[in-house]
């Protein structure tokens, strides 16, 4: 007599490791730290994000085994920061490690030096076809990785010494924006480049990390953009702490398959041959960043479209910003459907990626510079 098979799936909580359980108390010590300190001063949409962050967050260390010290190290060099000014703003000249490490503008300032420095490296590694160079290229971009989002964490810290009702999430202006471009776009370049064993598009990708870069000292250094500001009152919303970084997922994976498009079209040419990964391994990476970026950017429209009734009464008023929004959507939805439906694949894609990427910064950056509209407040 046969016996029934078993065709119930294995549990997948069988699969994770202590490392994984010490992950997540990590994690999850953070959140009620955080809860026990600020809980009171929050409101009830402010507890459901700061709980979705902790199960966002453990989880993504559970996919991700890199961001399970990733995310503890960040933290830990932001709360050495924070602990240098004990509760007392001017400190930020007064100390040496603050002024020259660990202030939020001294953490970004090393993020923009590190980027520069891996993008060199990436490409005399590429050249050289060196492994040794792409690794140390690739550990400068996780150092800058660190420094970026650590210095993220003390400016958030820094707006609240400025006054209470000053303080807040800093993903609310250009310049923070462009620091979380760049940090969303190396991570995400950075589990691609493991996945895949690929450390050679590294050259290509960082290219894009290091314009923002220009951008942001430019911005820094031109126009003082890195002085925190009170927020105008149509930000004073939490909708900002969960639309504006899921637009960033999008842009920055849009971002990724834009330069691997052109990584694409240089190694299907035969310029630098043998020396980037296969055309194939490019294509399929191409493919996986767009379906990840039109997944989050669906998300943040539909986010926005919430808060734009929350806050104007409307969900959707054709804006220039929510107008160019659409437009990017549109023009990777048809990506997508042209190469899961009608099977395409190689240059045209490629192509289509590399001129997608100067839609999305009109829509993000353009908009801003040439049109008005209800979001002219981002204004250069």
């Amino acid at each position: 007599m046969e016996l029934a098979r078993d065709y119930s799936e294995p549990n997948p909580l069988k699969k994770l490791a202590l490392g994984d359980w010490l992950y997540a108390l990590v994690v999850l010590a953070a959140a009620g730290t955080t809860f026990g300190l600020y809980g009171g001063a929050m409101d009830y949409y402010e507890h459901a994000i700061l709980a979705g962050a902790t199960v966002g967050l453990t989880g993504l260390g559970w996919f991700w085994k890199a961001f399970r010290w990733y995310l503890p190290l960040c933290g830990a060099v932001a709360l050495a920061g924070i602990g240098l000014y004990d509760h007392d703003l001017a400190r930020a000249q007064a100390s040496f490690g603050l002024k020259y490490a660990l202030s939020s503008q001294s953490a970004i300032m090393w993020m923009c030096t590190l980027f520069f420095l891996a993008t060199g490296v990436y490409w005399v590694g590429l050249l050289k076809r060196s492994d040794t160079l792409t690794r140390i290229a690739s550990g400068l971009t996780w150092a800058a990785t660190v420094m970026g989002l650590a210095g993220l964490f003390v400016r958030w810290y820094e707006s609240y010494l400025i006054a209470p009702d000053v303080g807040h999430i800093p993903v609310s202006n250009l310049y923070e924006v462009f620091v979380l471009f760049c940090l969303i776009t190396a991570l995400m370049y950075l589990y691609y480049e493991a996945k895949f064993a690929a450390r050679q598009m590294g050259a290509f990708v960082l290219l894009v990390i290091s314009a923002a870069v220009g951008f942001i000292l430019w911005y820094t250094f031109d126009r003082q953009a890195h002085e925190i500001q009170p927020l105008i009152p149509a930000l004073q919303s939490w909708w900002m702490k969960i639309h504006v970084p899921a637009n960033f997922v999008g842009y920055g994976a849009f971002a990724i398959a834009a330069m691997l498009g052109l990584a694409e079209l240089v190694a299907l040419r035969g310029w630098l041959a043998g020396k980037l990964p296969a055309p194939e391994v490019l294509d399929e990476v191409m493919y996986k960043a767009i379906a990840v970026g039109f997944l989050f950017f669906t998300i943040a429209t539909i986010l926005g479209a919430m808060w734009a009734a929350d806050a104007w009464g409307g969900y959707w008023s054709w804006d220039p910003k929510e107008t160019w929004a659409l437009i990017v959507w549109l023009n990777y939805a048809a990506w997508l459907h042209i190469r899961l439906v009608k099977g395409w694949r190689g240059a045209p894609l490629a192509w289509w990626a590399l001129i997608g990427i100067f839609v999305t910064s009109f829509a993000f950056l353009g908009v801003n510079m040439f049109l008005s509209g209800l979001h002219s407040y981002g204004s250069l």
